[in-house]
C-alpha cells in the first residue's frame, strides 16, 4: 500500500506494544508516517506531538488498539484534518460504557491497579496476565516478567479521556476487528452506529493489520471513500 504523492499523508500510529515501522510489519515502509511514541508517553503529550507533526496536512490515519485515543481525541478537536480513518480494533472503551463486556474489563483492572498501587506488583500480575496476555501467574516466569508486569502497571489507561461517541462523526471510518474479544466487538458497534464501517479480519487475534488480507480491505475502503456506501459488516478468514 504505496502512498499518493500528492495525496493525504497516510500517518500509523501504534497501540501499546510494538512502535513505528514494527507496529505495521505488512505495510510498506514507505507508506507513510510511522509513529513510534515512549510507552510511557501519556494521551495528551500523543495528542500535541500528532498535532505539531501533522497539523495543516491532510492525513489519512490508521491507528491500533490505544493508539486509537490519541487519534480520536485530535479529530474530535479538530487538532488533525483527518480525510478518512483505518481502526484496528480501536480501544476507545468511553464510547462504549455501560456494555456489560467493557465495564467487566475495567472493574479487572481497577481491582489490579489498587493492588499495585499497594506495592503487591504480583497480586497485579495475577489478575492482568490472564487477561490480557493468556495463561495464569506462574511463579518460574516471575522473573522474566517482572520488569514487563511493572510497565503494564504504570502504562496509561485507555479510558477515561472522555472521548464522545460522536467524536468521529462526519469522518470516513474503517473498523477491522478479529472477533475474538467482545470488547472490541462491542466498540465497533458503537462506531457503526455513528457511520464507521466494520470488517471482520480473523486469525491474528488482536492484530489483523498483520494478515495478507488487510491491505486490501484497507485499500478497498480507502478507494471508496465519498462513494456514498453505507455501514456494512463482511465476514473474512484471513490467512
Amino acid at each position: 500500500m504505496v502512498a499518493d504523492a500528492h495525496g493525504p499523508l497516510r500517518v500509523f500510529v501504534h497501540g501499546s506494544g510494538r512502535s513505528g515501522t514494527a507496529a505495521w510489519p505488512a505495510q510498506d515502509h514507505a507508506a507513510g508516517v510511522f509513529v513510534a511514541f515512549d510507552k510511557d508517553t501519556p494521551i495528551e503529550e500523543r495528542v500535541a506531538t500528532l498535532q505539531a507533526e501533522h497539523a495543516g496536512r491532510p492525513v489519512v490515519v490508521f491507528a491500533h488498539s490505544i493508539g486509537a485515543v490519541p487519534v480520536a481525541l485530535a479529530a474530535h478537536g479538530g487538532i488533525l484534518d483527518i480525510r478518512a480513518l483505518v481502526l484496528v480494533e480501536p480501544a476507545l472503551y468511553d464510547i462504549a460504557r455501560g456494555e456489560s463486556a467493557i465495564e467487566r474489563h475495567i472493574a479487572i483492572h481497577a481491582e489490579a491497579r489498587a493492588q499495585a498501587e499497594q506495592g503487591d506488583l504480583r497480586s497485579f500480575w495475577a489478575i492482568v496476565r490472564p487477561v490480557m496476555f493468556g495463561g495464569p501467574f506462574a511463579e518460574e516466569k516471575w522473573g522474566a516478567e517482572e520488569s514487563f508486569a511493572a510497565q503494564w502497571a504504570r502504562a496509561e489507561l485507555p479510558w477515561g479521556h472522555g472521548i464522545r461517541r460522536d467524536a468521529l462523526r462526519g469522518i470516513p471510518t474503517l473498523v477491522v476487528t478479529g472477533e475474538w474479544n467482545e470488547e472490541y466487538e462491542t466498540i465497533a458497534r458503537r462506531l457503526v452506529e455513528e457511520g464507521a464501517e466494520h470488517r471482520v479480519l480473523s486469525g491474528a487475534g488482536h492484530r489483523a493489520q498483520d494478515l495478507p488480507a488487510f491491505e486490501a480491505i484497507a485499500t478497498a475502503f480507502l478507494a471508496s471513500v465519498g462513494s456514498g456506501s453505507g455501514p456494512r459488516l463482511v465476514r473474512t478468514r484471513g490467512g
